[in-house]
């Protein structure tokens, strides 16, 4: 007989499983002592919603699911708060939340909650495990789902006394990793062969893909592809869109197609819904879920030459292969729109700043961006407001990860913990405002306890820039109201968590500060002064 905590140990070792990002509470301590018979590392986080992002950058980072363990109640709905980032991401990952017992539910059980409706309109899928016998095979289904088609986050609730019951073995259902049969869509090579062929007979097309092949991987794919098809592919994850400052001159690229190839990218706000574009603008889509071709096709009508369901990773690869050989020098469309995705406004080169103790964000952000090319294997992490858009601009990296097009703020720091975790023989630098480090600086006593030497640096201007901006821009200087925060020292956060801080006034000072951070071996905040200005929106 097992019970069935020990069975979804079980599980979740078969499947591969080697670290889960959790937050203990009553409903789940049967799984913590179970887990105790695997070799299945527990990162113990301090708020549910940092797990949950921890397991997003964990399933980013490698192409697996992130597993996160919360408890019931509260501990499942501060989980909850984050997953729609993950969606809107595509992140694959697993949300495992303790529950009330099935037998007293409707008799007012402890923290007895709907968490599976809760939970399911910002998820691939959601429901509650009903029975020992099938734990395993619920979290079997959970695994796959998270990786098949568009990837996303699967939970399931698991009611507390179906963890303390036992089954026989025989009558456990479940598989292992070996024997599960992961989703890949492929794309045929006859509708390969057309988009090749659209691809040819168009003046200036442009192939866009989504969030998912925004990873290290995807980046050299889509590089490879707009060798083979001679023709600018390019990724996009921020919410700013076609705004995005890390684009460049993006917006120029599009006004001036007539061909958009949509692979694994939604037709959303990011694009102004196709609206923005010429309206002879032809349109392709391929993606791996069914119904955002049907809202691309609605959305474009007749233009929409050619649509198909087929994973993005693969559909891109396929048409790399199916291309001819990589032209010895780009075409001059593509030559034009490599130069206008790297466009940076000719005044960043002498940015400094107006004030003899606060920093430029561009004088912030190039110290970090020479901080990572002397550290070839670092990864870079950014989330924020305005400062995130700069760290995006000036930044250079393919090993980069941002919150998304959610646009949510305060995942930088968990984060960073799971790409330390991925990477431990590599710097991770995690760029943030003062706003943004106010919602996971508990965290730090993570990266402490777990010996992660991240590097956080927090661009501080004392405000809710973003917001004040919005103020500035609709209601005027007046009326620019309740954004102001204080010049907090979150260096001394840090230090007292037991890391590394340090306050940074002059840009002069920063490298250093980068350096001394570096070699602390601990986990580090460095809290720069900055200048409070408007994020950039790139036009030339």
């Amino acid at each position: 007989m097992t019970r069935g905590a020990d069975i979804i140990a079980r599980t979740l070792q078969d499947l591969g499983v080697t670290r889960i990002f959790t937050l203990s509470g009553n409903h789940i301590m049967p799984i913590f002592d179970a887990l105790l018979s695997t070799n299945i590392q527990l990162i113990h986080a301090r708020h549910e919603a940092a797990c949950v992002h921890m397991a997003d950058a964990w399933g980013r980072l490698m192409g697996e699911p992130g597993i996160a363990l919360v408890t019931g109640g509260q501990g499942h709905s501060n989980a909850v708060a984050a997953l729609y980032n993950a969606l809107a991401s595509e992140s694959p990952l697993m949300l495992l939340s303790g529950h009330a017992p099935l037998s007293e539910l409707g008799r007012g059980s402890f923290q007895e909650m709907a968490q599976a409706d809760l939970a399911r309109p910002v998820t691939k899928a959601s429901w509650t495990a009903q029975a020992v016998e099938t734990l395993g095979a619920d979290i079997v289904k959970a695994f796959e789902l998270a990786t098949t088609g568009r990837r996303g986050p699967v939970h399931v609730s698991l009611p507390g006394d179906l963890l303390e019951q036992t089954a026989a073995d025989e009558q456990t259902t479940g598989n292992t990793k070996a024997e599960l049969q992961f989703g890949s869509l492929p794309l045929m090579l006859d509708v390969a062969d057309q988009v090749i062929s659209h691809l040819r007979a168009a003046a200036k097309p442009v192939v866009i893909c989504g969030p998912a092949m925004c990873t290290e991987r995807g980046r050299k794919t889509m590089s490879e592809a707009a060798g083979a098809l001679d023709v600018p592919v390019i990724g996009m994850e921020s919410p700013r869109g076609v705004n995005d400052p890390g684009l460049g001159a993006f917006a120029e690229i599009l006004n001036a197609a007539d061909l958009v190839v949509l692979i694994g990218k939604p037709l959303d706000f990011t694009l102004r819904f196709g609206e923005a574009l010429s309206p002879s603008c032809k349109w392709i889509a391929v993606d791996p879920d069914a119904a955002l071709i049907a809202r691309a096709a609605k959305a474009t009508g007749e233009r929409l030459l050619l649509s198909a369901v087929a994973d993005p990773q693969i559909a891109i690869e396929t048409l790399t292969e199916r291309s001819a050989t990589p032209r010895a020098k780009p075409s001059a469309w593509r030559e034009h729109a490599s130069d206008a995705l790297a466009y940076e406004p000719p005044q960043w080169k002498s940015v400094r700043t107006k004030s003899l103790d606060h920093v430029h964000p561009v004088e912030m952000c190039n110290a970090i961006g020479d901080f990572i090319k002397k550290h070839p294997g670092a990864t870079f992490v950014s989330d924020g407001g305005e400062i995130g858009q700069w760290a995006q601009a000036l930044v250079k990296t393919d090993r980069r990860m941002i919150n998304g097009v959610a646009g949510t703020i305060g995942v930088s720091l968990p984060f960073a913990i799971a790409a330390q975790l991925a990477r431990p023989d590599h710097p991770v630098v995690a760029v943030m405002g003062d706003g943004t480090f106010g919602f996971h600086m508990a965290e730090f006593d993570t990266a402490v306890r777990y010996n992660l030497p991240i590097i956080a640096v927090v661009g501080n201007d004392a405000r809710w820039n973003a917001e004040y901006q919005i103020q500035l821009r609709q209601y005027g200087a007046e009326r620019a109201k309740n954004c102001d925060l204080l010049p907090s020292r979150y260096d001394r956060v840090a230090e007292a968590l037991g890391g590394f801080g340090a306050l940074v006034s002059t840009a002069a000072d920063l490298p250093d500060a980068l350096d001394r951070a570096y070699l602390s071996g601990k986990p580090a905040c460095i809290n720069v002064m900055i200048e409070s200005v408007a994020a950039p929106i790139i036009r030339r």
